[in-house]
């Protein structure tokens, strides 16, 4: 089951939320397909996929539609964006964290990341597609459950720098 440090979050923040059970799964394109299956009306453009990122020294969340692929130079230009309004100086470059600091650092299993902002003490960025949508399924944390929430709630609580920077795959 999802665990009680994500649960008691969710009711804190007033989330209206469900939990859907699934197979177990390792990636988002696959919770993508198998809920699908389970649910028949839900679309790939609502099933986040959070994927750790390092950029130079910094990390953070990018959330993507399952289907779609992160386009790190788009970014890396969203977030160098960020910072040259706070004065700040650019990344020089951004990949996926490492698995190994991941374990360490992110609550949850690796490739099933919560993507709520207090409990994983990270920046989070949200592809356009996705705040486009009536609602998101989440990371869980654990392979085997996602998290169903209103896009426009995740969005106000969460409250993640908006941009646009997936690609087909």
């Amino acid at each position: 089951m999802v665990s009680k440090k994500i649960f008691d979050y969710l009711k804190k923040k007033k989330y209206k939320f469900e939990i859907i059970e699934h197979k177990t799964t390792y990636t988002a394109f696959d919770t993508a397909r198998t809920t699908q299956k389970q649910e028949k009306k839900v679309k790939p453009e609502e099933i986040v996929k959070a994927l750790v990122v390092k950029a130079d020294k910094d990390y953070f969340l990018a959330l993507v539609p399952a289907g779609k692929r992160l386009n790190k130079k788009k970014l890396l230009k969203a977030a160098n964006a960020l910072k040259k309004k706070k004065k700040e100086k650019s990344y020089k470059t951004l990949n996926l964290a490492k698995e190994a600091w991941m374990k360490k650092n992110i609550l949850g299993r690796v490739g099933a990341t919560p993507p709520f902002r207090e409990l994983v003490k990270l920046d989070i960025y949200v592809d356009g597609v996705l705040a486009k949508q009536k609602s998101l399924y989440l990371g869980s944390g654990e392979y085997e459950y996602s998290i169903k929430v209103p896009a426009s709630q995740y969005l106000k609580s969460e409250i993640p720098i908006k941009g646009s920077f997936s690609m087909k795959k």
